[in-house]
């Protein structure tokens, strides 16, 4: 083989200047975007011609439609296409034209969002917290947060879909290739400039008629001015009153009148109030006088209670405590209704907080007290059962709407009151004792069972230690259910009680029936408690017995073994 070193032929300077020129155009480098020429097209693939490199690239024909190249494909026509893999494992080129034109195209959003500039697009679909847009230029996709479809909520886009329009990057994601846009910045920035112009026709002190209530925070109301602009009337310009929420006051779609306070230029904002179209009503609070009863007009009813005008403008509140005596949180739509004339009683007029409170129960007799007069604590009462749960009977006293409180520890001096509890049902009538009047707290607390005789009042006359003959009712494991002769008490003298020797201290030995002996351990009027036992008496015996040297004893007494060891013992 023959080398030829001579390079300064003129042959071999044209040749090396038509290589440099050639390899010049493309810089071989992977991850560049580059140029090739189409070669040759069969059913699927598409062979492109890359100065530079050793073979041809291949793409797929589906991809070319895929990204909307379909037209360009044909022999000698030129495309970019994104050179990923000079040579893989097979030898062969790996190239990407879809890729490319998504470089290219991200290459565009980047100098739009430099250049601060619009960009064309077209909402394509709906996905999860927005929409997509795709760029018409380079039909890349870019993400549009639901907030950021328009300046005003809409609750259906549909018409948007596919219709080009502007819109105005701003977020781009170099690293994960990901654009962020708006189009309420573009709708917004072109109504500010028409905003300006509506701001520019109104000055301080004007009168807006027939402005409509559009809605209303927990700092003011916004109304609609002429269909063109929202204004704002904050809590304290609303009313002389004091107004803990517009929507105490109006309504959405109401027209009222303005009067205009401020105006802000270069947040293109305008102040408005109600309360300034009229003189201060409660400059003529001095016309009226606590205590004395006046008549209001109710203009507004909320949960809690009405809104009553003394006069025009000058607003109250008639809170629902101060409606009725007897029904708690009642409702005042079901007592009044607006434009009602109500009699009540000024309780409270404030100067410095301007603020006027009323009562209308004020004016009607507290029943309270009328029942206290008639029927004071310890008189009795007819009433009827209006209701019960697991703790009380409620009962309807005489002709009084009030309910009184009966508890089911004041049913009956038995030990189980659940178990009276169950014997009243609604519509029962009874004769109850009046225990307490709270007029303060309007309450009234009653009992049945300080009717009867107190069966306790039996240990009257008695005393720990004392001795009383009962009669035995039942026995168990737990011990003896005894019954004092003469009381209608049922008491337990408990198993360890029964005996002083553990051998004698059986509740078997009794059948029921016997009548026996046995002492008061203890006894405790106020909790009305009484404890019986046969080994205190047995003891108590025992030491009266070695106190005086006797032996016999006398009574039908349960038999003492202990008795003789311990005289025994005395003796020596």
């Amino acid at each position: 083989m023959e080398i030829y070193k001579d390079l300064s032929s003129p042959a071999s300077q044209q040749f090396e200047k038509l290589l440099n020129s050639q390899l010049s155009k493309n810089k071989i480098e992977e991850g560049k975007v580059i140029e090739g020429k189409i070669t040759k097209i069969t059913e699927k693939y598409i062979f492109l011609f890359v100065p530079g490199l050793k073979s041809e690239p291949v793409i797929d024909i589906n991809e070319m439609k895929m990204i909307g190249m379909q037209n360009k494909i044909a022999e000698g026509k030129i495309i970019s296409v994104l050179l990923e893999k000079i040579e893989d494992k097979n030898g062969d080129v790996i190239v990407s034209a879809q890729k490319a034109k998504k470089i290219k195209g991200w290459y565009e959003l980047e100098k739009a969002y430099d250049d601060n500039e619009s960009i064309n697009g077209k909402i394509i679909s709906k996905c999860k917290g927005g929409v997509i847009v795709e760029h018409v230029e380079t039909e890349s996709l870019m993400f549009c947060p639901g907030s950021q479809i328009s300046d005003k909520p809409m609750k259906n886009i549909d018409h948007l879909i596919g219709v080009e329009q502007k819109f105005a990057i701003i977020k781009l994601d170099k690293l994960r290739g990901n654009a962020c846009v708006s189009r309420r910045q573009i709708v917004s920035s072109s109504k500010k400039e028409d905003k300006a112009k509506i701001v520019a026709k109104f000055k301080v002190g004007d009168i807006i008629k027939d402005a409509v209530v559009k809605g209303y925070s927990s700092f003011g109301c916004f109304f609609e001015v002429n269909n063109e602009i929202d204004v704002l009337v904050h809590l304290q310009e609303i009313s002389y009153s004091r107004v803990n929420h517009p929507d105490e006051i109006f309504n959405i779609g109401e027209k009222h009148d303005l009067k205009v306070i401020s105006i802000d230029k270069s947040k293109l904002q305008i102040g408005c109030s109600i309360k300034q179209l009229s003189p201060d009503p409660f400059e003529h609070i001095s016309n009226y006088e606590q205590g004395k009863k006046y008549k209001v007009k109710v203009v507004k009813i909320a949960d809690y209670g009405c809104f009553c005008e003394l006069e025009p403008g000058l607003s109250t509140l008639l809170h629902s405590s101060e409606i009725s005596w007897t029904k708690k949180n009642i409702s005042a739509k079901k007592i009044f209704k607006v434009g009602d004339l109500v009699d009540c009683i000024i309780t409270e007029i404030d100067k410095e907080k301007r603020r006027v409170a009323i009562s209308h129960k004020l004016t009607i007799e507290n029943p309270y007290s009328s029942l206290e007069k008639k029927h004071p604590v310890g008189s009795k009462i007819e009433g009827i059962v209006t209701n019960t749960n697991e703790y009380a009977v409620y009962v309807k006293l005489g002709n009084y709407d009030i309910d009184g409180f009966l508890h089911a520890n004041d049913l009956s001096y038995a030990d189980k009151p659940e178990e009276e509890l169950k014997k009243y049902k609604k519509g029962i009538k009874l004769i109850v004792k009046i225990l307490e009047i709270n007029k303060d707290e309007s309450k009234i607390r009653v009992g049945l069972k300080q009717l009867e005789k107190d069966p306790f009042d039996w240990f009257k006359d008695k005393k720990v230690n004392d001795t009383i003959t009962i009669q035995v009712i039942s026995s168990d494991n737990k011990g003896l259910m005894v019954k004092p002769e003469g009381s209608d008490l049922q008491l337990l003298i408990k198993k360890s009680q029964i005996a002083v020797s553990s051998a004698d201290a059986r509740p078997s030995r009794f059948v029921g029936g016997e009548r026996i002996d046995a002492a008061i351990a203890e006894l405790n009027f106020n909790k009305r408690k009484a404890s019986l036992s046969i080994k205190l008496l047995e003891e108590l015996m025992n030491a009266k017995a070695i106190k005086e040297h006797s032996s016999p004893l006398s009574g039908k007494n349960l038999p003492f073994s202990s008795l003789s060891d311990q005289l025994d013992d005395k003796k020596k």
